[in-house]
Order: structure tokens, then C-alpha cells, then sequence
């Protein structure tokens, strides 16, 4: 499970490190929403909660569906703009006037991402257009609640109306809270941005991508990126070009735009908690499954604690030395117990810093 990016005939200068004001005012209400997602940021959403107006609150519930889930492509226009050249603007201003710039059906094929399950990679039937997908696009959303319902109708019967909406709908964010943090959290992204690209002009793109994250690796040979998430998709840069996009909210998201016909993104997290080496979603799922057979359980209570060889895990468990060392293989191949040898004798241990961390690792792998 990976989503890649075709990569051939990429040239170097068409790719950009760029913050984005309006993308990051999208974390942000991400973070508002789902607090859970973001405990990193839990005194800076208990201040802007607890100073926000009621009436702006609100409006915030009303297409929260656009960035709950993680965040609408609508909060990064500029890849949408044609020509797959298009960068971020320098103000929220500048960004919102590129969101202009998609076309009606773009603008509702975006909007519409968390209600209907269009498709995303490749290219499918626009609500706008096809009487079948609009059927299917209200009938989701009316599972979805009614007041998803009464956004979608509104967005399908009228979408510069629903522009309009979140446009001042993120000028009153600016005034409320989002100028204020944006004044903060500009300096660390434009020193990042500036770190990476410094990174691309003299070690090239492989170093740049290593230092965005360990989950998003390059196969030149194949012309491939490769982002490491539970999920799978295809994009291709083809005559456009490749952004990436910093934010200092977004952890631990690592968000790939690889919509049809769109301009490839790489949203990532800076200044994140994260480690410095996360398991890939395979190491994760072999750690999982290794830890969901009783026995092995019941080893691992054993190599918790002390460092047993394999014939007295044998005698301890009633077993024979064999099973017990088919166990112990599956443990070692997750990374889940350390080897070592003392005179004749294999002693193997419970690595207990790797478990502890299991939990932050299957949360930061399902969000990732």
C-alpha cells in the first residue's frame, strides 16, 4: 500500500518548496475539529476555542466535512490551476484568488471528495454534469446527515454561491485567530522551505525527499516517488511539476494531492514530534499480527521480563524447542526481540522500547 508519483521528465526547477497561507488555514480547522489528531496542539485549540464566536463556530460546523476528515484539495487550489505549474500565493488573499481560478466542475469534484467517493486518481463522471453521479453524490450525503445534505444541494445547485461562502468564510478565520498564528508559524515554514530547497539545488531530490520524511522515498532508476501510507494511489507529473508544501500543524499527516489532472503535492509536517525512523505500514503489520497469536503473547510476557534461551522458553511453555523457535522467528522478523549469545548459549529478550511505542506507531500510521 503506497501512493506514487510518476516522476519522468521532471526537470529540476519545476520543482518547489512553498508554504501555503490558505492550506495551512485548512490544518488548521483540521486541528480545531479533531483535536484528538493533534495533541501537540491542544493549548493553542483550547485558546482559540474558548475565545471564538459563537456565530463563527457555527459556520465552522456547517461544511466541517471539508476538512474533519483531513482536509479538502479546495484548500490547495494552486494545483488545480492547468499548466501544473502554479504556486501557492504569498498571502491568504493571493491563494484565495487562485481558488477562483478552478473551473465550476473542479470546484465541485473537490468539495464533494468526502460525500460522494468519487473518483480521485483517474477520471470520473462530475456531479455537476452526469444526473447519475449527482443522484449518488445527494444519496451519500443524506447518509451523512442532513446537514451534509443541505450543503451538497446548495454546492450542486449553485457553486459560486458555496464559493463565495467559504471565501469570506476564511477571511473571518483570518480576522478571528488564523492571522495571528500565521504571523507565527510563516518564519518556521519559509526556513524550512528554504532549508529544502537548498537541499535540492545541492544534493538533488533524493536528500530533499529524505529530509521531508522517512515514509516518502525516490527510485530513480524508475522515475517513481513513493510515499509509504495505508492506502494506494497514482499520480504523474507529466508536463507540470512537483510541489511540496510544509506545514507546522500538520502532524502527523503526511498528505499526498495525486487528484486527476492536478498538480502532484507533498504536504508534510516540520518541527514534528515524529521519530526519527517510523515502521513502514509493512514492519507495522508484521508487528501487529506477530503480537495476535496467544502463545507469542505469552512469550513475549516471558522475554518482558528476562533473557531465556529457546529450550527454556521450551520447558516453560510445554512446547518443543522447534515451535518455540518458529515463534521466535516470526518476533524477530518484526523487530520485536534482540539476539544475543552468551558462551554456547542464544538469549532472546523482549525489546521493550519498540512495544511501548506501538501505539503512537499504528496512530501515526493510520493518519499518516
Amino acid at each position: 500500500m503506497s501512493v506514487r508519483i510518476d516522476i519522468a521528465g521532471l526537470r529540476p526547477e519545476r520543482v518547489a518548496v512553498v508554504p501555503s497561507p490558505l492550506a495551512e488555514l485548512g490544518m488548521a480547522l483540521h486541528a480545531l475539529s479533531e483535536p484528538g489528531h493533534h495533541p501537540g496542539l491542544q493549548g493553542w485549540v483550547t485558546g482559540v476555542t474558548a475565545r471564538l464566536d459563537p456565530h463563527l463556530a457555527d459556520r465552522m460546523c456547517e461544511a466541517d466535512f471539508l476538512w474533519r476528515t483531513t482536509f479538502s484539495d479546495l484548500f490547495m487550489p494552486f494545483a488545480g490551476v492547468p499548466g501544473g505549474g502554479t504556486l501557492p500565493g504569498a498571502t491568504l488573499a493571493e491563494d484565495l484568488e487562485l481558488l477562483d481560478k478552478l473551473s465550476d466542475e473542479q470546484f465541485v469534484d473537490a468539495a464533494l471528495e468526502f460525500t460522494c467517493a468519487l473518483p480521485y486518481s483517474t477520471q470520473g463522471a462530475s456531479a455537476l454534469e452526469d444526473a447519475e453521479a449527482r443522484r449518488r453524490a445527494l444519496d451519500l450525503a443524506a447518509a451523512r446527515g442532513p446537514q451534509q445534505l443541505r450543503f451538497s444541494e446548495r454546492l450542486l445547485a449553485d457553486p459560486p454561491r458555496i464559493r463565495d461562502w467559504l471565501r469570506q468564510f476564511a477571511q473571518d478565520c483570518d480576522e478571528a485567530f488564523f492571522a495571528e498564528a500565521w504571523s507565527r508559524l510563516r518564519h518556521q515554514l519559509a526556513a524550512d522551505a528554504r532549508h529544502k530547497t537548498d537541499l535540492l539545488r545541492r544534493k538533488g531530490l533524493a536528500e530533499a525527499l529524505a529530509a521531508v520524511s522517512p515514509a516518502v522515498t525516490l527510485d530513480e532508476d524508475a522515475a517513481r516517488i513513493t510515499v509509504d501510507k495505508l492506502g494506494d494511489g497514482r499520480s504523474a507529473t507529466g508536463e507540470g511539476g512537483l510541489l511540496l508544501v510544509p506545514t507546522s500543524l500538520g502532524w502527523p499527516h503526511l498528505m499526498v494531492l495525486h487528484r486527476h489532472e492536478w498538480q502532484p503535492v507533498l504536504h508534510y509536517p516540520v518541527g514534528s514530534p515524529e521519530l526519527a525512523s517510523p515502521p513502514s505500514v509493512e514492519q507495522l503489520t508484521l508487528r501487529m499480527t506477530a503480537l495476535s497469536h496467544p502463545v507469542r503473547m505469552r512469550i513475549c510476557r516471558h522475554l518482558a521480563r528476562s533473557a531465556y534461551t529457546t529450550s527454556e522458553l521450551a520447558q516453560a511453555h510445554g512446547m518443543t524447542a522447534p515451535e518455540i523457535s518458529r515463534h521466535l522467528g516470526v518476533l524477530k522478523k518484526a523487530g520485536l526481540i534482540t539476539t544475543r549469545r552468551r558462551g554456547r548459549y542464544v538469549l532472546h529478550q523482549l525489546d521493550v522500547t519498540v512495544v511501548a511505542r506501538l501505539g503512537s506507531d499504528f496512530l501515526e500510521g493510520i493518519l499518516r
